[in-house]
């Protein structure tokens, strides 16, 4: 049975999340940063599912192992959905996490709580050697804080308020997170398709 899975990701902070989220598969888990050749082609789908899938293709395709894929955004209902798949490059190519916020902030300035709502989007893809696609999506709804705040997490995460729990998913530790976070919920929703493909019978997560 396959025990080695290859994230279709250099990202730290997503590489960290999604390693503490897979530990009851007890696999082999590599990123991007293990192929030091392999870059990912531009992200050209519309959607995070097109985007998910993209990656997931490409790098299993080029390393022969099966790659899980992660297309995630935020989308701000007062912004038309914006940034959406354009989250990680919302003040341009290249754009820190810092820069995006900060024009995330600018744009919704003088906007009350209730025209600041907005969501979390996930999707996971799953692409075997054999070329089989399995996806997972998963949400996480709350509002635009005013000023970023904590200092876990990456990306939107300082400035994603959470409104029952009172705080930003960056002032929560990572466990935390990761029970109720976009990608945990994708995770979730993708769970089953990765016991067939990795061969293991028992639930381990829910």
């Amino acid at each position: 049975m396959l025990k080695k899975l290859v994230l279709a990701t250099s990202n730290l902070g997503k590489v960290k999340e999604l390693k503490e989220l897979l530990q009851p598969l007890s696999l082999e888990i590599y990123s991007l940063r293990d192929f030091p050749g392999l870059k990912l082609p531009p992200e050209t789908g519309r959607t995070f599912e097109e985007n998910a899938i993209l990656k997931a293709r490409f790098v299993s395709s080029f390393t022969g192992l099966a790659a899980l894929g992660d297309d995630s955004g935020l989308e701000v209902e007062a912004l038309g959905g914006a940034p959406g798949v354009y989250s990680s490059r919302f003040a341009g190519e290249g754009a820190t996490d810092a820069q995006n916020n900060e024009k995330l902030l600018g744009l919704l300035k003088g906007y009350p709580q209730e025209k600041r709502r907005a969501r979390f989007r996930c999707v996971l893809a799953l692409c075997t050697p054999e070329g089989d696609i399995y996806t997972g999506e998963g949400s996480l709804e709350g509002v635009i804080a005013t000023e970023p705040r904590g200092t876990h997490g990456f990306g939107y995460d300082p400035v994603f308020l959470l409104p029952e729990a009172g705080k930003t998913l960056a002032e929560l530790d990572l466990k935390l997170k990761n029970t109720l976070s976009h990608r945990a919920r994708a995770l979730r929703a993708i769970w089953p398709a990765l016991l067939r493909v990795f061969g293991r019978s028992e639930p381990g997560y829910g």
